[in-house]
């Protein structure tokens, strides 16, 4: 049996269902476990010794991951971020699915361009969303990080501006790459509860896209909804980050109806 599994400060079963469900569907001996490991380095180099074919990362390790790897895809390298380790032969190797994942949507919800964009982050996922806007042709981004030192080179690299709060500031599109709203939050769950975005910027904004995934209707998500905004959930970056790990593991591309059925199982929980 092939074992692949997940690295999170705060493990769901999303990836999990995800992927054990495609395994039954294909017929594969395959089997994915999540784990919250205490100590990064030791979790890696058991992924290396035990021969763990895959392995996906989850916030907050998506760059200390880098200094632990044998090589970095250039959907990595370019970003600076890991959200996808494949192990062969003893020799890992790592990639970034969730800037596919953001592009896609981008595409596929046909966001305009030339819309004015509040990123709230700057952390792994960050750099993947950041980027992802970059190369779709997005000009005027504004990314919203307490750390300015993270927050203004990310933003400088890819010729954004940075600030350090909101401010009562608006746009067109607001994106929240924090795990503000994700269930199980710091200080015993309070940010599961917090919006990520003051009801004034949801008001005045033309998308509302939250990448967290766990739950699929976080707050921002829910306030959205409810203001009849159109959104991007992060149940969607979770879907296509891993169907793209998912073809990375085992060489196998599902097809839609197969996906389709995971997506179901993973969000019937």
């Amino acid at each position: 049996m092939t074992l692949c599994i997940s690295l999170s400060a705060r493990p769901s079963n999303n990836g999990t269902r995800f992927h054990n469900h495609l395994y039954e569907q294909l017929n594969l001996n395959w089997i994915y476990k999540a784990f919250a490991p205490t100590n990064l380095e030791q979790a890696i180099a058991g992924v290396r010794g035990l021969g763990i074919r895959g392995c996906a990362i989850s916030m907050p390790y998506k760059e200390d991951v880098i200094a632990l790897v044998d090589e970095m895809d250039p959907s990595a390298k370019a970003i600076d971020s890991v959200n996808t380790i494949v192990n062969t032969d003893g020799r890992l190797k790592a990639y970034n699915t969730d800037y596919t994942a953001i592009e896609q949507l981008l595409a596929t919800n046909k966001v305009p361009t030339s819309y004015s964009v509040l990123v709230q982050g700057a952390g792994g996922m960050a750099k993947a969303t950041v980027a992802a806007l970059r190369d779709a042709g997005f000009a005027d981004v504004t990314v919203i990080a307490r750390n300015e030192v993270a927050g203004r080179a990310l933003a400088d690299q890819y010729g954004f501006r940075w600030q350090e709060a909101l401010d009562g500031g608006t746009a067109d599109l607001i994106i929240n790459v924090t795990p503000i709203g994700m269930a199980g939050g710091k200080a015993g769950g309070a940010e599961a509860d917090a919006l990520a975005f003051p009801q004034e910027a949801i008001g005045a904004a033309r998308v509302v896209f939250d990448v967290v995934a766990l739950p699929a209707e976080t707050p921002l998500i829910k306030a959205a909804r409810a203001a009849g905004k159109p959104v991007i959930t992060g149940a969607e970056v979770a879907t296509i980050q891993a169907l793209e790990q998912f073809v990375l593991y085992t060489g196998v591309r599902p097809t839609a109806e197969q996906v389709r059925a995971a997506e179901e199982f993973m969000r019937a929980q």
